[in-house]
């Protein structure tokens, strides 16, 4: 009975990593298509929705299968209670990655005004954050996230940079604000990916020591 919950619990944290890599490809390639104005990878982001929701059905099920079935106690149970949490935080980014994706197809169609280079700075940043969070899941090595609120501040003042700049293109110009109100909007999509991740850190946290702590 133990080997075979230990076997699915190994299946469960594989899924988990999967669903990660899949949010993470989401979130590089609306990235990627922001930089280059690329519309076809956009398109290819919104298309990937249901791969990411396809996995948190999954994920879900399977870990209160495994509760109901095992009743699992200490380490495991929190284990189990972490993944639920990071599932729905790597789908929030899954479908942020989406809408920024959503955005870039609009400002994608505008060539006449100033791109803003810093939302690519910020989605380099948050792209960091994720892999290293990841890579602390997989690995159960806290130091790899040490950093991570740091980071999360910088991505934060980021943002408001960002809203300042747009704000005041669109004051000197009223003929931008469409324009620069996607921007606005992708910027708090990756602001709020950051906090995300941040709590992602949080649940590996307590799935490795059973302590509670708040990076936000």
């Amino acid at each position: 009975m133990r080997e075979k919950f230990v076997e699915e619990l190994e299946q469960l944290k594989s899924d988990v990593v999967k669903m990660a890599k899949l949010s993470k490809e989401m979130l590089n390639e609306s990235t990627d298509a922001l930089k280059k104005s690329d519309i076809v990878i956009a398109e290819k982001v919104i298309q990937q929705r249901k791969d990411i929701r396809d996995f948190d059905y999954k994920i879900e099920d399977d870990a209160l299968r495994l509760i109901a079935l095992y009743q699992p106690v200490a380490r495991d149970l929190r284990f189990i209670i972490a993944t639920l949490k990071m599932n729905t935080y790597l789908t929030r980014i899954g479908i942020y990655s989406k809408d920024i994706s959503k955005d870039i197809k609009e400002i994608s169609l505008n060539k006449e005004f100033p791109r803003l280079n810093s939302v690519c700075v910020m989605a380099d940043i948050v792209l960091e954050m994720l892999d290293d969070a990841i890579k602390a899941f997989e690995t159960e090595d806290l130091k790899i996230i040490d950093t991570l609120w740091k980071r999360d501040d910088d991505v934060d003042h980021l943002f408001h940079t960002i809203l300042r700049e747009c704000i005041s293109y669109m004051v000197e110009n009223p003929k931008t604000i469409s324009y620069y109100t996607h921007y606005m909007l992708i910027a708090r999509y990756l602001e709020r990916c950051g906090d995300h991740i941040c709590k992602i850190s949080e649940k590996i946290h307590y799935m490795v020591t059973g302590e509670r702590i708040s990076i936000k």
